[in-house]
């Protein structure tokens, strides 16, 4: 029985697990929850996630939320399928693996995720974004891509000569975030910058990079519920 993933592609949390499910060559079903309807707040919904987040994980009997512990679970249990991603065969890259999952988790996220709010939901609101929002974290986020760049002068990717769930972490959100203007925290730094076009250029980024975009009829989606 496939799994059934519970989201919306354009989501950053749900196209995580999406990339994740590719790279582990492991066949589920996405059932669409509609964001601007706010599908995910109501009651059968959050049966399955408290939070009223999407995604929502069923595994049969078992139910999960929170996209890294969604992308962990499918990463160990599907370990002999897709591309290894956790490292299970060498203790010492996996313990670097889960190293720099935390530093996406507690340095990286906490400074990107105000940024592309700003560019992308705040506009659809009807209001400009915050400019001095945007800089403080940019300024934020310099300081953590200055130690990726200390950190990938040695090594090809984040948790050493080998592609990871750590760098796997990171592809959402830069996805959105290299669409705009504050691209250049990327790509002036060099090997932050060969590390992205590499992780991002895998044939599983660029189709899921497909389904995230705010379009046209997400713009009009929120106008209506403004109204």
């Amino acid at each position: 029985m496939a799994l059934k993933l519970h989201g919306s592609a354009m989501s950053t949390s749900t196209s995580l697990v999406i990339i994740c499910l590719h790279e582990k060559e492991v066949d589920f079903e996405l059932v669409p929850v509609d964001l601007f309807a706010g599908e995910q707040k109501q009651p059968h919904f959050l049966a399955k996630n408290p939070f009223g987040q999407v995604p929502v994980l069923e595994d049969g009997d078992l139910t999960l939320f929170e996209s890294r512990a969604i992308s962990a679970y499918i990463a160990e249990k599907f370990k002999e399928t897709g591309y290894d991603l956790l490292r299970h065969q060498n203790l010492q890259e996996a313990a670097l693996v889960k190293v720099w999952m935390e530093v996406e988790s507690q340095q990286f996220h906490p400074a990107i995720a105000p940024i592309v709010y700003q560019f992308y939901v705040v506009p659809l609101k009807g209001v400009s974004p915050d400019q001095a929002i945007i800089d403080d974290n940019l300024e934020k986020l310099g300081k953590v891509l200055d130690i990726y760049e200390a950190r990938l002068s040695s090594t090809k990717y984040l948790a050493g000569d080998f592609y990871s769930l750590a760098d796997l972490h990171h592809l959402p959100y830069t996805c959105y975030l290299m669409k705009t203007t504050a691209a250049s925290v990327i790509n002036e730094r060099p090997h932050v910058k060969a590390w992205w076009e590499d992780i991002s250029c895998r044939p599983v980024s660029k189709k899921a990079a497909e389904g995230m975009t705010f379009g046209e009829k997400c713009t009009l989606k929120i106008k209506a519920l403004l109204l």
